[in-house]
């Protein structure tokens, strides 16, 4: 990750050991965090322990507010580097667990924002409810307005992730009329929101928001990649940029094949892949976010019904 502020402050990526009966380390970004990266790559997790752990045992994302008193077990380590909060996704392809995302994010004045967990039952209802959130130190009168609403199926930015099962992006939050918080994202300063859908195994569902402010953007890029018709390739659909704005095709008119760079080999395994320098992905796919001091990325593949839908690239 590069110095400019991100309210995710470290993401990693694990996934089963041979034997699936432990989560290694795959790969990780952590910017500023260096030590607790450094010392995070040689823990493995078994089964329900640590937060991967939890999230490959409870088979659903978990968001992990507070470290003290919990089965996180690297609390020392993380507030050394000022990182209090974590949010932890499982990926599976069909019944197969292929990794657990974890994403990392600080609790200080200078990072305002909110990453929601919302979740739809069909057994209980057609709405989806909030689990949780981590809003960070500035947005408790839009924590308060979140846990009193719920989404339909195409209403809102949670419910039109769930009925695309695909990303979805809000580029202006609080001037969106898709957007039914907007007057409450206008007050506490949050512009932008990113909503993806997060599979399971059970017939429930749940998508991951994440809303940042204009100071401490989630990522610095976004860029969402979708499969051709013979899902041979990905095609640039189309992302936003915070330092040139939203992106078209023409960023990257050229097609990505099966394991080629960063974003192809997220395509070809079904895991979150990690690119630290961004000028050496091949074909000049990263050249324009180098160009922009950009300096690393993670390619997160999306999977529904067992098929990879898109894969989305934050920029950092």
């Amino acid at each position: 990750m590069s110095g400019a502020k991100t309210f995710i402050r470290a993401i990693e990526v694990w996934v089963p050991s041979t034997r699936r009966n432990t989560l290694e380390f795959s790969g990780g970004l952590y910017g500023t965090a260096s030590r607790f990266g450094d010392l995070s790559s040689a823990w493995v997790f078994e089964h329900g322990q640590g937060l991967p752990g939890q999230a490959w045992a409870q088979g659903r994302p978990i968001i992990l507010k507070t470290f003290e008193g919990s089965y996180f077990q690297r609390t020392e380590l993380a507030h050394a580097e000022g990182i209090t909060c974590g949010i932890a996704v499982p990926i599976y392809a069909g019944d197969f667990l292929t990794s657990v995302l974890v994403m990392f994010c600080g609790d200080d004045q200078d990072h305002a924002g909110a990453i929601e967990l919302w979740q739809n039952d069909p057994a209980e209802s057609n709405d989806l409810k909030l689990v949780d959130g981590y809003y960070g130190t500035t947005a408790e009168t839009f924590e308060f307005m979140s846990r009193r609403t719920t989404f339909r199926r195409g209403s809102g930015l949670p419910g039109l992730a769930w009925e695309a099962g695909a990303p979805v992006f809000f580029e202006d939050l609080g001037h969106s009329a898709r957007f039914l918080r907007a007057d409450t994202a206008l007050k506490v300063g949050i512009n932008r929101g990113y909503a993806i859908p997060c599979p399971v195994q059970s017939a429930q569902n749940y998508v991951m928001t994440f809303l940042s402010a204009l100071g401490t953007p989630i990522a610095r890029r976004f860029e969402l990649w979708l499969p051709n018709a013979t899902r041979e390739h990905l095609v640039f659909e189309g992302g936003f940029c915070e330092a040139i704005g939203v992106l078209g095709p023409a960023a990257h008119p050229a097609p990505v094949a099966r394991g080629q760079g960063t974003i192809g080999r997220a395509f070809l395994t079904g895991v979150p892949a990690i690119c630290r320098q961004v000028a050496a992905e091949p074909d000049a796919a990263g050249a324009s976010a180098a160009e922009v001091g950009l300096t690393s990325f993670a390619a997160i593949p999306v999977i529904g019904e067992g098929r990879l839908s898109a894969v989305v690239a934050w920029y950092f």
